[in-house]
């Protein structure tokens, strides 16, 4: 197996570190791409941000006010659909 190419970079006096461009090209990392950081015991890790963070239904439920039926239970009950699920629950 062929040994991996050693890239350095510098860090800024921002604390800003450049990735090599061959780098960001094999990540397909973008401008603005969003990294997260971890402390490993080898170094620093980066990897690609999630777009959108684990959530659980609990933490979500609820949060929207809403005062009223559903839009779709007019048309649920014109259809029939609560009628029939009310004759699947009663075992008809």
């Amino acid at each position: 197996m062929p040994k991996p190419e050693m890239l350095t970079t510098t860090v800024s006096t921002n604390g800003q570190v450049i990735l090599p461009r061959s780098v960001r090209r094999a990540l397909l990392w973008e401008a603005g791409t969003r990294l997260v950081v971890e402390i490993a015991p080898e170094g620093v890790m980066l990897r690609q941000a999630p777009e959108f963070f684990e959530t659980r239904s609990g933490d979500v439920f609820g949060c929207l006010a809403f005062d009223g039926r559903p839009s779709l239970w007019r048309r649920w009950k014109q259809a029939g659909v609560l009628a029939t699920a009310g004759r699947r629950q009663s075992g008809d």
